[in-house]
């Protein structure tokens, strides 16, 4: 599971990175995120729908998009209200309060871990994305994105800091500090992200962080510029959108994401990860 320090690190981005470099190993990969509140949807069908970048990280995994990448989608609608898709199809319209007090553990996290499951047993690797930060304590006890189902499946947890935005080495100290311990022993380690400039001058801090947490850093990921869609479409000035009507060319994304793995699979340690932490052999 990829998780960040906050919204915007580039969870996203890393995930669909990562399903195509796994699946350039040649093992069968699919992504997954529990819940997504977005504004950016794929139409799988007339009838059901996903969030836009978990159907771009299934292209990247080299599958096809299905409900079951993205249990739960949430369309916001304002006033705290969004519209709860579930398996892909319109559920129902909720308040965010309802959504949390009603709806979350014991509607959605059941139908989460079925289509979890069901993936598992027809690939190698799932790479689940978190869902803005596992440290919102003011939520963790409804937080089916994060903790709450990594410790329910035993995922190994990789942390990822936006170190362009500042506070990157505060930001992965802080996050840990608020997480439980039976929670903190679920990250294997942290990746900073967007990084412009001499990886050198971040030596000391990253060995200071890596000691203080018992946890290794298993990379720095530069600044990369590609043309992919964004997670959701009030995040970015882009009006680029994975579609099936050719609006946006399969090619022209397929060709955005092997760049992109390209270059993150040089900046990290990929075999350590693949070995040490998802027990996977070449």
């Amino acid at each position: 599971m990829i998780q960040g320090t906050s919204s915007g690190v580039g969870k996203s981005i890393l995930v669909t990175s990562l399903c195509r470099i796994i699946s350039d190993l040649g093992f069968r990969v699919s992504p997954f995120k529990a819940q997504n509140m977005s504004s950016n949807v794929y139409k799988i069908s007339k009838f059901e729908q996903i969030s836009n970048i978990q159907a771009v990280q299934a292209f990247a995994a080299r599958t096809n998009p299905t409900w079951k990448n993205n249990p739960i989608l949430l369309l916001p609608l304002g006033d705290y209200m969004s519209n709860v898709f579930l398996k892909g199809k319109f559920y129902k319209s909720m308040h965010a309060s309802n959504y949390y007090r009603d709806f979350v553990i014991k509607t959605g996290f059941p139908v989460v871990i079925d289509a979890l499951e069901t993936l598992r047993k027809d690939n190698d690797v799932i790479v689940i994305e978190g869902a803005g930060s596992p440290a919102e304590i003011n939520i963790a006890k409804y937080d089916i994105a994060n903790m709450l189902l990594a410790k329910r499946i035993n995922a190994p947890v990789i942390l990822v800091s936006d170190i362009e935005r500042g506070g990157c080495f505060a930001s992965i100290v802080g996050t840990m500090q608020l997480l439980k311990f039976k929670h903190q022993q679920l990250v294997k380690g942290f990746l900073i992200n967007k990084f412009r400039g001499d990886k050198t001058l971040l030596k000391d801090a990253i060995k200071y962080v890596e000691k203080s947490l018992n946890i290794t850093c298993f990379g720095v990921i530069p600044k990369i510029t590609v043309s992919l869609p964004e997670e959701d479409s009030l995040d970015s000035n882009s009006d680029n959108s994975f579609k099936q009507d050719g609006e946006y060319s399969n090619e022209i994304l397929d060709n955005q994401i092997d760049i992109l793995a390209s270059e993150i699979k040089k900046n990290i340690k990929i075999d350590y990860i693949l070995e040490r932490v998802l027990k996977l052999s070449r």
